[in-house]
């Protein structure tokens, strides 16, 4: 057996392109530049025209119910505690029952104490609710979440005004100091 010489390595000579991927290439890129001109093309037709506009599908910058824009804002600034307070002063006869909310009414509330303050009209209702007042708690916890009232503060009514006469004795603070 003869032995045949090995052949040198012949450099690998890549394929040239044919035809028809070079027009396919070139396609590629004139639709790249197309997509790229008519991009451009929309932001100055949308700007011209005022910014984006609202389309047929919903979108953020819709008009949207009053009701849907108030529970955002709230939940948004962070009032539901607030809120839902104030709803219950709305609501304070179905809270506490007619016969009551006709002779005590809500003050105020204090956020950062939890403290609700409601007066009365006489001593004998706010010492009734002074006796009611964990019961009312619980039911105002059940209602707007617990820990969101911690206290009922009950107020007596107030007296009234102090009227001082024309004819009145410098540092006198009314008729309380003439007999002791």
């Amino acid at each position: 057996m003869t032995e045949q010489p090995a052949r040198p390595a012949q450099p690998a000579t890549p394929a040239e392109p044919s035809g028809v991927d070079l027009a396919r290439v070139a396609l590629r890129a004139a639709k790249e530049q197309a997509r790229a001109r008519g991009a451009a093309a929309q932001q100055k037709k949308q700007a011209r025209r005022g910014g984006l506009r609202s389309g047929a599908r919903a979108d953020g910058r819709d008009p949207l119910p009053l009701g849907a824009a108030i529970s955002r804002l709230i939940t948004e600034r962070g009032w539901e505690t607030p809120a839902a307070v104030g709803g219950v002063m709305g609501r304070w006869p179905q809270m506490v029952g007619p016969e009551v909310a006709q002779h005590c009414e809500p003050l105020r509330y204090d956020e950062d104490a939890r403290v609700l303050t409601v007066r009365c009209d006489s001593t004998a209702w706010a010492t009734q609710l002074r006796l009611l007042a964990p019961q009312l708690v619980a039911r105002l916890n059940a209602d707007l979440g617990q820990g969101t009232v911690k206290l009922i503060k009950v107020l007596g009514p107030g007296g009234p005004a102090r009227r001082y006469g024309p004819l009145r004795a410098p540092g006198s603070r009314g008729p309380g100091d003439t007999y002791g």
